[in-house]
């Protein structure tokens, strides 16, 4: 999926506000670091996770050990946790950079879990958030952190 692809899914699905961020890839697929992702993984608290369930299907990982609820047949993952790392999902949300009016996981956390993930792909990922950091040019610092950015 492109990214216009992925707002359109997002759009779709009614989480409500607050309690919810997209992580995964999705944070470098916004801003351009990669061109397209096979599904949108988002964290979720409170009423976004009980509006995911209610919307989705539950699905067991067992190698991971936790569920997420699974909508639009799998292009979008929704979970309490993440299996990968030690992510303080609260701190995760609240956190959030909005961008395109959506709350997206922040770069230091995304690379953190891909570091820690280690696979193919996110290693490939590091290296292009690496090159795309090393630009600059694309905003302040300050607003790769906790700041909305346009």
């Amino acid at each position: 999926m492109n990214l216009a692809d992925v707002l359109d899914l997002l759009d779709a699905t009614d989480l409500g506000a607050g309690d919810h961020a997209v992580f995964g890839s999705g944070p470098l697929l916004v801003r351009n670091i990669i061109a397209g992702v096979n599904d949108i993984d988002i964290i979720a608290r409170g009423e976004a996770w009980r509006r995911a369930v209610a919307a989705g299907e539950l699905v067991y990982l067992p190698e991971h050990n936790i569920t997420i609820a699974s909508l639009h047949t799998g292009r979008l993952t929704v979970g309490t946790s993440w299996a990968i790392g030690e992510i303080d999902i609260d701190d995760a949300i609240n956190t959030a950079d909005q961008i395109e009016g959506i709350p997206w996981v922040r770069l230091d956390l995304v690379a953190e879990y891909k570091r820690v993930a280690g696979r193919s792909k996110d290693i490939e990922h590091l290296s292009l958030l690496e090159q795309w950091l090393s630009q600059a040019s694309h905003y302040p610092m300050s607003q790769l952190g906790n700041n909305a950015v346009e």
